[in-house]
């Protein structure tokens, strides 16, 4: 509980009030481990790696799906969660109905730092009540992923501009000639639909190609640093017809879901590059091949879709004008010790009684 502007715990573990005890409920390297109690040593810790499943391969949050605890170690597990003042990771990470019974058995828990950028959804998905989520506090990992993602989101555009699809192609076939126009981003205009910290670092990096940059915002006010002009989301199909590529970086909410439909797309400039590195479901799917298909979209870069793993049958495994990235433009090798770095930070602010960063929105949850 929050006493004097500073958090302290009802009956701490240790016999010290001011301690926090943090339970490790996603697989982190130990080594990052010490680094999260060195940067905040108010801070306990508690992991316990074997009940953890093994990675398979780095900022692997889930962990092998095939794993599984003994019901001695299930009981266990839960035993430390509902000991827990707060938790680095959600059990099973995007697994609601753990969050759900952790939340419920736990009364004393009072943060939950998900490993995921979008980790409402997973919030949304626990169905909690009113009580639960005034009680516990979430925060997510935005801003964590946003160069990466945005270098991703350039990657695309280049892509789509350079002809990428049209080069493999006589590459495979082994045709030299003839030769053909490419396009530049320092002549295009790109749509940045969500201006949060993904999108902001995509604009930073389209400004020194020399785009012309529109944003998309839903409360009015200035245009923020680096872009030209800004639309409301309900104004996308006014305005797609004058860009040459589309970058979506929003997360999976109600509001934002199928929001580049078959309006939008039916309104496209000929020829439009489109990139996603926000969530699937912003995207109409059976919309956007269709728009591959005739040309409307002349090429597209998703790093994610609706439902991942994306299905074998899909159309968009298929088409020549799609590049499909399985969900791993986020990683990279320093990822999780910045998602620890920002854990450690997000403590000390806690402990301080500062605002956490990155706390989702438990009306629209993100």
């Amino acid at each position: 509980m929050i006493v004097g502007g500073r958090w302290r715990v009802v009956n701490p573990p240790s016999g010290r009030v001011g301690d926090v005890r943090v339970v490790l409920a996603t697989p982190l390297d130990e080594d990052l481990c010490r680094l999260v109690e060195e940067r905040e040593p108010r801070l306990t810790l508690v992991r316990e790696h074997g009940l953890l499943p093994p990675v398979r391969w780095p900022s692997d949050h889930t962990g092998d799906p095939d794993w599984r605890r003994t019901r001695a170690q299930q009981q266990r597990f839960e035993e430390l969660l509902d000991s827990a003042d707060a938790l680095y990771g959600i059990p099973g990470e995007h697994d609601a109905a753990a969050l759900a019974r952790t939340v419920a058995a736990n009364p004393r828990l009072r943060w939950v730092q998900t490993m995921a950028a979008g980790g409402g959804a997973t919030v949304r998905a626990a169905g909690l009540s009113a009580a639960q989520l005034d009680r516990v506090v979430f925060t997510t990992t935005a801003g964590v992923h946003g160069g990466p993602l945005a270098e991703f989101a350039v990657f695309g555009l280049l892509a789509g501009a350079k002809t990428l699809p049209r080069l493999q192609a006589r590459q495979r076939a082994h045709e030299w000639g003839p030769r053909w126009f490419m396009g530049q981003l320092a002549d295009r205009t790109v749509l940045v639909v969500g201006l949060g910290g993904i999108g902001r670092e995509v604009v930073r990096r389209l400004r020194a190609f020399g785009c012309r940059v529109i944003g998309t915002a839903r409360r009015p006010g200035p245009p923020p640093e680096g872009v030209d002009e800004v639309v409301h989301p309900d104004d996308l199909a006014a305005v797609v017809g004058r860009v040459d590529g589309i970058v979506v970086t929003l997360p999976a909410t109600a509001a934002t879901e199928r929001m580049i439909g078959p309006a939008v797309l039916e309104a496209v400039r000929p020829g439009c590059t489109l990139v996603n590195v926000g969530r699937g479901s912003v995207i109409d799917e059976p919309a956007l091949v269709e728009a591959l298909r005739d040309g409307r979209i002349g090429f597209a870069a998703l790093d994610v879709v609706a439902v991942e793993p994306l299905d074998p049958a899909s159309q968009l495994w298929d088409l020549e004008n799609v590049l499909i990235s399985p969900h791993t433009a986020t990683l990279d090798r320093q990822e999780d010790r910045r998602i620890a770095e920002l854990f450690a930070d997000n403590a000390s602010r806690l402990l301080d009684g500062r605002p956490l960063r990155n706390v989702v929105d438990t009306v629209e949850f993100y």
